[in-house]
């Protein structure tokens, strides 16, 4: 009787052994399909942007996530906001992340741009020497802190690339009521944040940076911050894909994808992380659905 029963509980053992197995070999392909994004018809996704999203690194965190969340490649176009417009425009680019809402405003109400988004901001920040000659230091305004380097024919580096930072400064100087175009003092660059950055450092002179890539850059520069906080330097962020009614070659799947990834919770959450480990401060606020 004995034997026939540990003969009877082994029995049982197996059959439980083989229901176990079987259901797990039904399992496995299920898990591993939720695991893998069905491959998108075209790939490369052309993202337009602004020099800052790429010089404050925000970019070299971002597009491995969208990149392993999606299947699409981002071929990242970093260029002034002007320049990143008029891409858009013509159908050069699939999505663009730009800081020109007055710019960006014209090619949304033209249905060139749709799903447009606000992603996140930061500000803008006046540096220069640390001795300050102008001494825009004491200023109440920022125009009043431009006056102040016009009046002293203190040195002034201008991106002067249609940038959204460009544009930017040069309402502050309409609002000061000078034209610093040809002045001795005031000189263009030509070139992105970051190499107009190293140019007013060499030179001490001024320039009008956003904060990011300042923050990111700082180390290896000879300037410091001399007037932030006034309200006209807020500096806002929006994303938009361009429409593929428009543009037949426009990756329509793909520049939706990149807006809908900048405006998940996940993604703002690595937005609003960005920066605090490395300068005790975020570089962006995240924005988005607010």
């Amino acid at each position: 009787m004995k034997k026939r029963s540990t003969t009877f509980i082994a029995l049982l053992l197996s059959m439980v052994m083989l229901v176990f197995v079987g259901c797990t070999q039904q399992k496995a392909p299920q898990e591993d399909a939720k695991q893998e994004a069905p491959a998108p018809a075209v790939k490369d996704v052309i993202l337009a942007t602004t020099t800052s999203t790429q010089d404050s690194g925000l970019l070299d965190v971002l597009k491995p996530e969208f990149e392993k969340q999606t299947g699409h490649n981002l071929k990242i176009i970093a260029v002034g906001t002007g320049a990143a417009l008029q891409m858009g425009e013509k159908g050069e680019a699939d999505v663009l992340l730009t800081h020109a809402p007055k710019s960006e405003q014209p090619l949304v109400d033209s249905g060139v741009a749709i799903n447009y988004s606000l992603v996140m901001h930061n500000d803008f920040v006046i540096v220069g020497p640390e001795n300050d000659p102008a001494g825009i230091k004491n200023a109440n305004t920022t125009a009043e802190a431009v006056k102040m380097i016009a009046d002293n024919g203190a040195i002034f580096v201008s991106r002067g690339d249609d940038s959204g930072t460009h544009k930017k400064e040069l309402d502050l100087w309409k609002e000061a009521q000078i034209e610093p175009k040809g002045q001795n003092w005031y000189q263009e660059s030509g070139t992105g944040m970051g190499a107009t950055l190293n140019i007013a450092s060499e030179k001490q002179g001024y320039t009008l940076t956003d904060r990011a890539t300042y923050l990111a850059q700082k180390d290896n520069l000879k300037l410091t911050i001399l007037l932030q906080g006034d309200k006209s330097l807020l500096n806002i962020y929006h994303v938009m894909n361009v429409n593929p009614e428009k543009f037949d070659k426009v990756n329509a799947e793909g520049g939706k994808a990149f807006v809908d990834f900048m405006v998940a919770k996940e993604t703002q959450d690595i937005i609003a992380k960005f920066g605090v480990d490395q300068y005790g401060e975020p570089l962006f606020f995240a924005d988005a659905n607010k």
